[in-house]
């Protein structure tokens, strides 16, 4: 009887594809066969995110204003920004975007929140007010809630987007408002989105003020927060809306 021939693997499979192209027929491929979920089936991680990003941006849908649902950022430190907060909420802090009326401060802070939710996060909760609607729904009788129970709603969501910081006109009640809103914020580490039509500071070198900022309108206990762990982004350029007109 004539003995078996023992083959590693690498053998019995050079033999193997030999027999089949003398037959014509496809070979097999040399290594460890693939059996696992491809990214289309449940089971592998790029599927559960799809379906995490669906379900943000479902919520990210019902949470902005029609107009800016297909904001996209294309500044690069926004979208780094963005990139952190997918990863990493509690450690991304937060972003001011500062520059004159119409250089797309509003379209970027909205893009950047889209971009989160296409990450596909496993939570997605988005609050998005401009400081003028802000302060009207914290006035007495401004919300059936409570203006209470409003502000802590602002402070506990997780990801806020405040427009046109520092457009109201300046009072001890805007100022104690806006700073237990950033306080609570920044003591949490929620990541917000702030945009201002004013510098943070128009102070030279010489200490002398050049017009309007946000420590003129907010107050230094306010900036001195924001500075700490808040990226500033200076959108410049002319008034795209008017050049779209």
């Amino acid at each position: 009887m004539t003995e078996p021939i023992h083959l590693d693997n690498a053998a019995a499979m050079a033999r193997l594809n030999a027999g089949l192209a003398a037959r014509g027929l496809n070979q097999i491929p040399g290594g460890p066969v693939e059996d696992g979920p491809t990214p289309d089936e449940p089971g592998h991680p790029e599927y559960h995110r799809r379906q995490r990003a669906d379900w943000a941006l479902d919520r990210w849908n019902t949470a902005v204003p029609p107009r800016y649902r297909n904001a996209t950022t294309t500044h690069p430190d926004v979208q780094a920004w963005a990139d952190r907060v997918a990863e990493d909420p509690t450690t991304a802090g937060s972003i001011l975007l500062t520059g004159t009326t119409g250089t797309g401060k509003t379209h970027e802070a909205y893009g950047a929140f889209r971009r989160i939710a296409e990450a596909g996060p496993r939570s997605y909760e988005i609050r998005a007010i401009t400081a003028a609607d802000m302060y009207g729904l914290l006035r007495p009788n401004g919300s059936a809630r409570g203006a209470e129970e409003e502000l802590r709603r602002l402070c506990r969501v997780p990801l806020l987007l405040l427009d046109d910081l520092g457009s109201a006109k300046a009072t001890e009640w805007t100022e104690e408002i806006t700073y237990r809103l950033i306080n609570e914020r920044y003591n949490a580490c929620r990541p917000t989105a702030y945009t201002s039509n004013l510098p943070t500071d128009s102070r030279d070198e010489k200490g002398q003020r050049h017009g309007p900022d946000l420590i003129t309108a907010l107050g230094e206990r306010i900036v001195s927060r924001l500075s700490q762990d808040t990226a500033v982004v200076a959108m410049t350029g002319p008034d795209r809306r008017r050049s779209v007109a």
